[in-house]
């Protein structure tokens, strides 16, 4: 990798993977009225480790400041509106979580926050991958790129611990056999 940005496109794919499921388990709540809660809290997991701890740890915590001593905004720019949605996308989680608490499903609750993190996921992430990255890719010079890509990796390391990665994507894997192959 060249660019830090292709470690966070990389990511973005598991992302929109993760959400194509949790599309899915929504789909199955409204043909059935029903969706299996630990399935749920599972998919929660994976948002809150994988897409918000990490991936946006990595953009908030390196990758932006790196873009902003480089001339690209924060405040009323790129920068502070993907923050923004960073923020929206967090309550979204929490509502999620919040609709299978006690294990009892609150099925209008978790569709109305699945379908806005959905929605606004793909749309941040579109955004990310054809407007802000670029300009990160045009304007931080590759010494700089370098270094982000090694904090990238002991950021993961230091957040998310050993092998984590690894138990989340199996989910994901369990999860594309129940929701994506049998659909």
């Amino acid at each position: 990798m060249m660019y830090a940005s292709e470690d966070l496109r990389n990511e973005h794919k598991g992302i929109l993977f993760g959400l194509e499921i949790l599309e899915q388990m929504v789909n199955t709540f409204k043909r059935s009225d029903t969706v299996d809660t630990k399935d749920i809290d599972e998919m929660v997991n994976f948002l809150r480790l994988f897409a918000d701890k990490c991936h946006h740890g990595k953009e908030e915590g390196l990758m932006f400041p790196a873009m902003e001593k480089v001339g690209i905004p924060n405040e009323r720019g790129p920068i502070g509106q993907m923050l923004i949605e960073h923020n929206q996308g967090r309550h979204y989680i929490s509502e999620m979580g919040k609709s299978t608490e006690n294990n009892t499903l609150q099925g209008s609750l978790f569709v109305e926050a699945a379908k806005g993190y959905i929605n606004l996921m793909r749309a941040h992430i579109e955004k990310e991958n054809s407007v802000l990255f670029p300009m990160g890719d045009q304007k931080i010079p590759m010494d700089v790129q370098a270094q982000l890509l090694e904090q990238f990796e002991g950021f993961e390391e230091e957040i998310m611990g050993k092998g984590t990665h690894e138990k989340l994507h199996e989910t994901l894997h369990k999860f594309e056999e129940k929701y994506l192959k049998s659909k």
